[in-house]
């Protein structure tokens, strides 16, 4: 008996082509580059992690070291935090960075009818309706929204060597809205490409569609150092008691990773990994 129509564009799994182990790049810390191996090109990476955690000092040193190698990257600056002083204090050339800051700076001077919602459809995160979310957030969806209008058209440029999303400060109820066929929509857009796709945020939200999940512990403060004791002159006399943070040891933990088809379990202690970061204003 002849085989279905339907099952004859199915390929055995015998004769599945083995997908080629994704390029690895510098993520600008030799401690990370030893537990990860790297950042992987046509792969989408997550890193997690609390507030003060030491999240957008690896992002600072990752669009470094992407800039220093002659790669254009782009950052998606949800909540407008970026700083471009600690960028170019860890050796970021700031020529070469597309920064993409979300937000309402330019709201509409037409006032919205009676009738009418506040945000239009364009602006929703797609396939969801949110008739009684609070100001809050209809204020982070209408950012969210434009973060993946604007993601998909820098994935589809094909010109950069680094996209980062940044999505720290956005609040995990509005960040889980972000519907995943979205994530399955960046990774395929990524999958062919020389780009490493970043995405910082406070907890995992792409699940599956990820290639690599890191986990950044609480940034633990090796010593609030008087501005006396670093040999540099107090910036306000008045302030004697003030105490000026700015060194802190960084822990990151390997999740997960789907680099490799055939993972080894290896110990815990060889999934973390330490470094140390300075402020800017510490020189």
């Amino acid at each position: 008996m002849g085989a279905s129509p339907k099952l004859a564009a199915v390929v055995p799994a015998s004769r599945l082509e083995v997908r080629a182990t994704p390029e690895m790049v510098s993520s600008g810390l030799a401690q990370l580059d030893s537990l990860t191996g790297g950042l992987a090109r046509g792969c989408l990476t997550e890193i997690c992690g609390t507030a003060s955690s030491g999240r957008t000092s690896i992002l600072l040193f990752a669009l470094a070291r992407a800039t220093e190698r002659g790669e254009v990257c782009a950052l998606v600056d949800t909540g407008d935090a970026f700083d471009p002083a600690s960028a170019a204090a860890a050796g970021m050339e700031m020529s070469r960075l597309l920064w993409v800051r979300c937000g309402e700076k330019y709201p509409s001077r037409k006032p919205p009818s009676a009738g009418r919602r506040t945000n239009s459809r364009s602006e929703e995160l797609p396939g969801k309706r949110s008739p009684g979310l609070h100001p809050e957030g209809q204020r982070w969806e209408s950012r969210l929204g434009q973060v993946l209008k604007v993601t998909d058209l820098l994935l589809q440029s094909n010109g950069f060597g680094m996209i980062a999303l940044d999505l720290g400060d956005v609040p995990m109820a509005s960040a889980r809205r972000i519907p995943l066929a979205s994530w399955f929509r960046f990774r395929r857009a990524v999958e062919h490409t020389p780009t490493v796709l970043l995405v910082l945020e406070r907890q995992p939200i792409a699940g599956s569609c990820s290639s690599m999940l890191l986990k950044v512990s609480g940034a633990k403060k090796l010593s609030a150092i008087r501005c006396q004791l670093s040999g540099k002159p107090p910036m306000h006399a008045e302030l004697s008691h003030a105490e000026l943070l700015d060194q802190f040891e960084i822990t990151v933990e390997l999740m997960c990773s789907r680099l490799e088809r055939k993972l080894e379990r290896k110990p815990v202690q060889s999934t973390r990994a330490s470094f140390q970061s300075r402020a800017a204003w510490a020189g």
